[in-house]
């Protein structure tokens, strides 16, 4: 038995550190062609631009609903070849305010159309489905409820679609709210990472990317014949790229075109959007991955198809780790050789060491300050860490599950520097799963405690970042729950209460 904790647990560590040297690849990749840029084959004369829709999808969106028409109405193009499509399938007062903006906008001249379903079939995939089959633009740009588009980001996409092979472009994400809590930072040194480099790196280097949803260009005719928005994932967005690039059609990555977006400020809101991706992305590699291997492309192109479609394996390898590191150490040390303990640090040093170049780069080229990204490079990686429950779980549902359930993010409408109200919150429960993320935490200390008391000093750095992750994300996710509680009792309360401020009453007619 203690012979197989050992050989799960270097193998546990030869895995991720596999993953780790994916991400080291990807990283040299893009640093072999740093500071290249995707400009147009050619450009269209001011006759010629072709019609272009933007279709904004929404559901509940009572918070930024109002500010993401506008915003897209203020966008510089043709009046005349550009259509402004709301698509909507909101239950609650989203539905009110879109259609008021929509009939202003119409009045002052704008082509915006307006379109509710009382249904939400196929989900955001439906809604994009539904509303392609009446847009008038031969081209589609995809702006999800809290992305705000500055007002040339259209005429700065378009002209890449002279070239009749090119099916989509998509824009770099930005930040609007990077700097308001600890949370936002971090997920905005991942979301950096993500775009800057490894965005890149496939792009460059000739293998597929993926559209993200949002802030990209389609050729309508690209979507149609990888066979339309289909919801039997819920990444429509990858589970389409992938098909359209198998059809031949060429993806072109803009990062130096970028649209700011809101970061969720709340706990709860994040696990939601990282379990949504982490499943869907395993949801397409069950459905696509055996078709990409026996398509006719090179094999850069189906290694990179498979670590990018199975990357979030990689958190049910993080909780074996995490399980193992206690009695894995307390083995190893009644060994003949305790020096053996020594073989983490290769290891590790190959998943963390890639994980720190990676996202210092990613920071270095955007322009933000290096030292500021190594002093929160340690609660990033514990953050990441601490998702291990989250997107495990989310893994093990895309691989075997069948739900296919949209769930979307909340939005406040917040931005750095600027008061926005809170999104309405969950139930209040706190989640199993939750409970588990604070049960890792509470045995990570431990075998902490256990590393510093056998001086274990080699482990004791490792074991920390696991220990605060899984306590910072299960506490977060704690002390969120109990608010929310909190706010709803009071709610309750106030419903049924007399009200202590209320109005002066009319004086008496008998005085």
């Amino acid at each position: 038995m203690q012979t197989l904790i050992i050989i799960v647990y270097l193998i546990t560590l030869g895995v991720l550190a596999l993953y780790g040297a994916h991400r080291s690849a990807l990283l040299i990749s893009y640093l072999r062609r740093r500071g290249e840029r995707a400009t147009p084959a050619a450009r269209f004369a001011e006759s010629d631009l072709p019609v272009v829709t933007i279709q904004l999808p929404m559901f509940n969106e009572v918070l930024v609903a109002e500010r993401l028409i506008e915003a897209a109405a203020r966008i510089e193009y043709p009046v005349d070849r550009l259509e402004v499509q709301v698509l909507d399938d909101s239950t609650d007062g989203t539905a009110s305010i879109a259609r008021t903006k929509c009939e202003s906008l119409r009045r002052q001249g704008h082509d915006v159309v307006y379109l509710h379903r009382e249904h939400r079939v196929g989900y955001k995939a439906g809604a994009l489905e539904a509303g392609l089959k009446r847009a008038k633009g031969e081209l589609v740009f995809v702006l999800d409820a809290d992305f705000i588009p500055g007002p040339g980001i259209i005429r700065d996409l378009v002209h890449f679609f002279t070239d009749s092979s090119v099916g989509m472009v998509q824009a770099r994400w930005a930040h609007l709210n990077r700097e308001h809590c600890t949370l936002t930072r971090c997920q905005a040194m991942l979301l950096d990472g993500h775009f800057v480099i490894e965005h890149a790196a496939r792009n460059w280097s000739g293998r597929y990317f993926n559209f993200n949803g949002t802030a990209g260009m389609w050729r309508t005719t690209a979507i149609a014949d990888a066979g339309g928005w289909q919801h039997d994932t819920v990444t429509e967005d990858m589970d389409l790229s992938y098909r359209a690039q198998l059809a031949g059609w060429r993806f072109v990555y803009a990062p130096h075109l970028s649209v700011p977006a809101e970061l969720p400020c709340e706990m709860s809101s994040f696990k939601s959007q990282q379990h949504r991706w982490a499943k869907g992305s395993l949801q397409t590699a069950r459905k696509l991955l055996v078709r990409i291997a026996r398509a006719p492309v090179s094999r850069s192109i189906k290694a990179e198809a498979f670590f990018h479609l199975s990357n979030n394996l990689a958190y049910l390898f993080l909780l074996v780790l995490a399980a193992l590191q206690l009695p894995n150490m307390l083995i190893r040390r009644q060994m003949e050789h305790p020096e053996l303990l020594l073989l983490d640090v290769p290891f590790f040093l190959a998943t963390c060491g890639s994980v720190a170049a990676f996202y210092i780069v990613a920071q270095r080229d955007l322009g933000e300050s290096v030292w500021r990204a190594v002093t929160r490079l340690p609660i990033m990686m514990a953050l990441g860490i601490g998702l291990a429950v989250n997107n495990g779980r989310a893994a093990v549902e895309g691989l075997f599950g069948r739900d296919v359930e949209f769930v979307r993010t909340p939005k406040s409408g917040a931005v750095d520097g600027v008061a926005a109200p809170r999104p309405a919150r969950h139930s209040g429960r706190w989640s199993w799963h939750g409970a588990l993320e604070l049960g890792f935490g509470l045995y990570c200390s431990a075998t902490l405690v256990v590393a510093v008391a056998t001086r274990s000093w080699a482990s004791v750095p490792f074991v920390l970042l696991f220990a605060s992750g899984f306590l910072y994300v299960g506490l977060s996710g704690l002390i969120e729950a109990l608010q929310s509680r909190g706010t709803q009792r009071d709610s309750s309360l106030g419903a049924h209460a007399p009200s202590t401020h209320s109005s002066p009453r009319p004086q008496s007619m008998l005085s």
